[in-house]
This record gives C-alpha cells, sequence and structure tokens, in this order.
C-alpha cells in the first residue's frame, strides 16, 4: 500500500481495465513479431533509452539471469547491441539497432483499440483523462 488509499483504489482499477483488456493485442504482437513477450517488454524499455542489464532487469521485473539470457536472445536477433561503458570497462549498456527500432515500429503499428468501457466515455471525460494520465506521467518520470 502507498499510504494514499485513494491512489491504491486507483491504480487497483487501471491495472485491471489493461490487464483485462490487452491479450487480444499480446497475442497478436507475439504472432506478428516471433518474439516472445518478455522480449517485446524489454524492446519497449530500451526504446526510451538505453540501459545496463541489471537496469533491463529491474525496468521488466525480472531477475539479472533471466535478463541476461533475455539480452542475449535479442542480441543473437540483432535487435539490440551491447557496448562497453568508457568509464567503467566492466560495465557494458544494452541499446537497441537499426532493427531493434524497426521491431519496436512493428510492435507500436499493431491494433490495439480501445475497449469499449473507454469508447463509452464522452470527449469532456476523455479529455479529462487524457490530462490526468499525462499528470501521472510527468510526475513518474521525476
Amino acid at each position: 500500500m502507498s499510504g494514499n488509499p485513494e491512489a491504491d483504489e486507483v491504480w487497483r482499477a487501471m491495472t485491471a481495465l489493461v490487464t483485462d483488456n490487452r491479450a487480444s493485442w499480446r497475442r497478436a504482437t507475439v504472432d506478428q513479431t516471433g518474439l516472445p513477450f518478455s522480449r517485446i517488454r524489454i524492446l519497449h524499455r530500451l526504446a526510451r533509452g538505453s540501459m545496463t542489464v541489471k537496469e533491463v532487469a529491474h525496468a521488466v521485473t525480472i531477475d539479472a539471469p533471466a535478463a541476461t539470457v533475455a539480452v542475449n536472445d535479442l542480441e543473437e536477433r540483432g535487435l539490440v547491441r551491447r557496448q562497453t561503458i568508457p568509464t567503467n570497462r566492466r560495465c557494458k549498456v544494452v541499446s537497441l539497432t537499426d532493427a531493434g527500432w524497426a521491431m519496436v515500429a512493428t510492435i507500436d503499428g499493431i491494433d490495439d483499440p480501445a475497449p469499449e468501457a473507454l469508447t463509452a466515455l464522452d470527449k469532456n471525460e476523455l479529455k479529462a483523462l487524457r490530462d490526468a494520465i499525462a499528470k501521472v506521467n510527468t510526475h513518474a518520470k521525476q
């Protein structure tokens, strides 16, 4: 619990809405890319910026050995590359290759229509929701 019951309630409602309505998109994404969904999650995170394998593990909530296996797989597929950090030669950063960026574009292009619960809202309600989400995203990046 966050200490804010209202925020916790909204969070549970948001995650339930997304979880309950993204199954068809997940299946379509896996089918069209040939990638396990765990790899798709990593590509999406790397599209936000390069990371170490440890940071990848944290970002997608897996342990470091699983992240290493996933990054190895993505590297073998030509979707990511590892580069040594000049200031810390023991540490490598993972970033998308051109093929990785193309795969992210493919993933982002897969149809993901809003669920009926969202399309039932009127224009003003959608604007208020969009504004609230933008505010949440601004705070999340700080």
